[in-house]
């Protein structure tokens, strides 16, 4: 396997009006960007060789990785809200590739497991998936992979950190929206 030389990368120099940076120019933004080609590219191979959408292989190989799960673990591991999950799930279900079954613990509560046929499924879907990664990965040297994957970190714990912060300001925001007004007494 050969490895692709490393090329330089100019900065991005777009402009939008006013003199600021352009959209474009936002590494939230060109994240998003990869992030859209790389999932568009997967779903394509996933469709055309195990006739899958990419929500319902990122379910398969939640579920493949650690079922049990229940319907409202499954749509946080997935990033879903809870009724986008439920139709992925119906149509594996109906397919015969997930179980549902009563959890023990909780009567109203609902498990999800893959069957055999979804297990095989799995199997193939995270083949596909790992080659796609090395061929990824393959465009990087050592050292950037190693670079990106701190990277990757510092950006996550990052994001996190903006979601707590968001949080806590609409939290406080409802708070204020909710909380009586009180006027002074008259004297």
């Amino acid at each position: 396997m050969s490895r692709a030389k490393p090329r330089a990368v100019a900065a991005p120099t777009s402009v939008a009006k006013g003199g600021e940076p352009a959209i474009k120019d936002l590494l939230s933004y060109r994240l998003h960007q990869v992030a859209n080609l790389l999932s568009r590219g997967a779903a394509m191979r996933y469709k055309r060789e195990f006739g899958v959408s990419l929500w319902e292989w990122r379910t398969v190989a939640l579920l493949g990785d650690y079922a049990p799960l229940s319907l409202n673990e499954l749509a946080k591991a997935a990033g879903l809200d809870k009724s986008q999950i439920s139709r992925v799930v119906s149509g594996l279900t109906a397919r015969g590739l997930i179980l549902r079954e009563v959890d023990a613990r909780d009567g109203r509560g609902v498990r999800l497991t893959l069957t055999l046929p979804g297990r095989r499924l799995y199997a193939g879907l995270m083949e596909a998936a790992r080659q796609r990664n090395e061929r990824l990965a393959q465009r990087l040297s050592d050292a950037e992979r190693d670079c990106l994957e701190r990277i990757l970190i510092t950006l996550g714990d990052q994001a996190r950190d903006f979601v707590r912060e968001e949080q806590t300001l609409s939290e406080a925001r409802r708070s204020a929206a909710t909380k009586p007004t009180t006027r002074p007494r008259g004297r």
